[in-house]
C-alpha cells in the first residue's frame, strides 16, 4: 500500500501537523510505503527520515505571510497551490493508493480537493477541528465566549459577529467556506474523527455533503515508564495557547480559589493579564521534553477546560499516560478518557465546577488514588502509535475494497 500524506508543515507545530507527522512515521513502521507531501517550505521532523517515506515540499508559503488582500484572496482559491500539488502527484513513479489530508487552511485553499478528485484518487481528510463544516473552524462564538448553535452558513450564522479577529475576517472564512461546499459538491469524502464528540456532532451540521465517516484514536507517543507522583506536585498545570476559550483563565480563578497555585507552559492573549495574578507562574513554551520533566516533578494535575468544543488536545492524553490526573472540559472530546472522579474530573467550564474538582486534589491521597488510576486505565489500553497506524490501515483497507481493484503499481494520469 501507497499512502500520500498531505499536510501543510513537517513539523509538530500544531495538533494537526504532530498527528500527521506521527502518523506517516507509525505508518512507515508499519510496512506502508508513504509520500510526505508538505505545502509549505521548511524544515522537517526526524520522525520523517524513514526508508519508506519520501518527503516532497510543494512550495507554498504560509498565507498569513502574504499581503493582506493576497492573503484573502488565496485562502478563498489557491489555484497554484492546486497546479503544485497536481504536478507533484503526477510526477510520482508510483500512485498513491489514497491521499490522507491533514489540514489545508494555512496556504492550500478548497483548490486541493478538485485536483485530488480529478486524479481520480480516493481522499481521507482527518478532523481536527470543525473547518470543514464551520467558517471560523471552531464552532464557537467568540463574541458571546460560548459554543455556537447555528447552522453553518445559514443566514445567522453569516450574520454573526463570531470571528475571533474581525467580521471582515469572518466574511472571508465565509467565502471560503462556500468555495469548499461548491469544491466538494458531489464528491465522496471519507473523513477520520479524533473523538466521539466529533462524530456525533459533525454529519448534522454538513448534511447535504457525501461523506463516510471513521472514528480514529490520535496517537501519543510517550513511553511506558514508572507513573508520575502527583501527591508531591504542588500546581495545577496549563498547557497550551493561554486564550479565554480554551480556559486559562478559569485556570488561574479556580486554583487560587481552591488555594493551590496555577502553574502555565504556553503563551497567548491572556499572558498578560495572568501575569499580574497572585499564585499564578509562566513558563512560556518548553520544548516537549522538557514540558514532561517540568509536570512530573510539579503538576498536582493537568487542567484543560475548553469553553469551545475541542476535539482531542493531545496534552489530555499524554497527562494520563505519565499518571497525572485530568481536569478536562465536558465539552472537550478528550474528555471521553476521563472518568470522573476516577482518573480525574470531567466538569463544565465553569468556576464553581472547577473550583470543586481543584479543591478536591488538594488533598494528596486523593491526588494519589487519581493519579495511579489515570496510569494504569491508560496503559491498559493505550494509544500508541502502532495502534494508530493499525486503526488507519483498517480505514484506508476499507475504502479501497469500496473502490475496486488497488493501481498501486500505476502511474496517476494526468489531469489539468
Amino acid at each position: 500500500m501507497h499512502i500520500a500524506v498531505l499536510a501543510e508543515f513537517a513539523v509538530a507545530s500544531g495538533g494537526a501537523e504532530k498527528v500527521a507527522v506521527e502518523s506517516a512515521r507509525g505508518l512507515a513502521e508499519a510496512g506502508i510505503d508513504v509520500t510526505y507531501l508538505q505545502a509549505i517550505d521548511g524544515p522537517a521532523d526526524p520522525l520523517l527520515d524513514h526508508p519508506r517515506i519520501r518527503r516532497i515540499s510543494l512550495g507554498n508559503t504560509d498565507i498569513w505571510h502574504r499581503p493582506a488582500h493576497r492573503a484573502a484572496l488565496d485562502g478563498l482559491w489557491d489555484a497554484q497551490a492546486a497546479r503544485r500539488l497536481g504536478a507533484a502527484l503526477d510526477a510520482l513513479p508510483v500512485r498513491p493508493d489514497l491521499v490522507h489530508l491533514h489540514q489545508w487552511t494555512r496556504s492550500l485553499s478548497p483548490s486541493v480537493f478538485p485536483a485530488l478528485f480529478a486524479r481520480g484518487l480516493p481522499v481521507v481528510a482527518t478532523l481536527h477541528d470543525y473547518f470543514l463544516a464551520c467558517p471560523n473552524g471552531v464552532y464557537y462564538r467568540f463574541d458571546r465566549a460560548e459554543p455556537c448553535a447555528l447552522r453553518p452558513l445559514s443566514a445567522a450564522c453569516i450574520a454573526a459577529p463570531c470571528d475571533g479577529r474581525s467580521r471582515l475576517h469572518k466574511l472571508v472564512r465565509v467565502g471560503r467556506s462556500v468555495a469548499l461546499r461548491r469544491a466538494l459538491g458531489r464528491h465522496h469524502l471519507d473523513v477520520i474523527h479524533v473523538c466521539d464528540a466529533s462524530l456525533s456532532r459533525i454529519p448534522g451540521l454538513m448534511p447535504d455533503l457525501s461523506l463516510a465517516h471513521h472514528r480514529v484514536d490520535n496517537p501519543v507517543r510517550v513511553e511506558h515508564g514508572p507513573p508520575a507522583e502527583p501527591a508531591r506536585g504542588d500546581a495545577i498545570a496549563y498547557v497550551g495557547r493561554l486564550t479565554r476559550e480554551k480556559g486559562a483563565d478559569l485556570v488561574a480563578e479556580a486554583a487560587q480559589a481552591a488555594g493551590l497555585p496555577a502553574l502555565f507552559i504556553g503563551s497567548g492573549p491572556l499572558e498578560a493579564s495572568l501575569r499580574g495574578r497572585p499564585g499564578v507562574e509562566l513558563l512560556g513554551w518548553q520544548a516537549p521534553d522538557a514540558v514532561w520533566r517540568i509536570l512530573r516533578h510539579r503538576a498536582r494535575a493537568l487542567a484543560a477546560p475548553s469553553r469551545w468544543y475541542e476535539t482531542g488536545p493531545l496534552t489530555v492524553y499524554e497527562s494520563l499516560a505519565h499518571g497525572l490526573p485530568v481536569v478536562a472540559s465536558n465539552r472537550s472530546g478528550a474528555s471521553e478518557k476521563v472518568v470522573d472522579g476516577v482518573n480525574g474530573f470531567s466538569v463544565s467550564p465553569d468556576l464553581a465546577a472547577l473550583t470543586r474538582a481543584f479543591a478536591t486534589l488538594a488533598d494528596s491521597g486523593a491526588a494519589a488514588r487519581l493519579g495511579a488510576a489515570a496510569h494504569a486505565r491508560y496503559w491498559a489500553a493505550p494509544m500508541s502509535l502502532s495502534a494508530h497506524a493499525e486503526a488507519l490501515i483498517r480505514v484506508y483497507e476499507g475504502i479501497l475494497t469500496q473502490r475496486g481493484p488497488r493501481r498501486s503499481q500505476d502511474t496517476i494520469p494526468s489531469a489539468a
